[in-house]
């Protein structure tokens, strides 16, 4: 494991693209606080960029270096969550401006897993994480079911066998006028 995180780390590092596992599914990454390879992303994947894209983060700590506020109600949640659970949040900062939606925010999620986790930390920065498939078609449940085209282009490939992904995307919320928590995506 410490060899893929050793060259992902050189492909983000130079504004390239990986594949790899995360908490949920595979998914295609890259620096996320770097337009050019944002950019990247959303060539690899035949999206229009005017759909977001979510954003890891290793910890807390991390993620408020890039969001104006973390809501208590969110903090609470998300220390409770035994889901993988993304959050929309307002006024981001420091992150690549097409990574941020139209009516500044941001979707960012902590990770839980290992590899996640320590490439993450080893970047000091926090990652895209897009769904590993061509814009419109199925997200892949495993490695075995991306499409060939994407690691034919992707500039490096993590394929850790051993990694269990949940094989379904994380939930999404934000937090509404009202204060309350509401689910976007169960």
């Amino acid at each position: 494991m410490k060899e893929m995180i050793k060259e992902a780390l050189h492909v983000l590092k130079d504004n390239g693209t990986i594949i790899y596992p995360t908490d949920t599914i595979y998914g295609i990454g890259c620096d996320a606080t770097n337009p050019d390879a944002v950019d990247k992303v959303y060539k690899l994947k035949n999206r229009p960029d005017s759909k977001s894209l979510i954003i890891l983060v290793d910890g807390m700590e991390r993620l408020k270096k890039y969001v104006d506020k973390v809501p208590d109600q969110i903090e609470i949640f998300l220390n409770t969550a035994t889901r993988p659970t993304t959050v929309i949040y307002e006024k981001p900062k420091g992150l690549a401006h097409n990574v941020v939606a139209s009516d500044n925010t941001v979707a960012i999620r902590i990770v839980k897993n290992d590899f996640c986790q320590a490439l993450i930390r080893e970047f000091d920065k926090p990652i895209v994480s897009t769904s590993a498939n061509i814009s419109g078609n199925p997200a892949p449940a495993s490695f075995d079911e991306i499409d060939p085209i994407l690691l034919k282009k992707a500039d490096y490939i993590v394929n850790l066998p051993a990694i269990e992904t949940r094989k379904t995307a994380s939930q999404i919320i934000r937090l509404n006028d009202r204060g309350e928590i509401e689910f976007l995506r169960k």
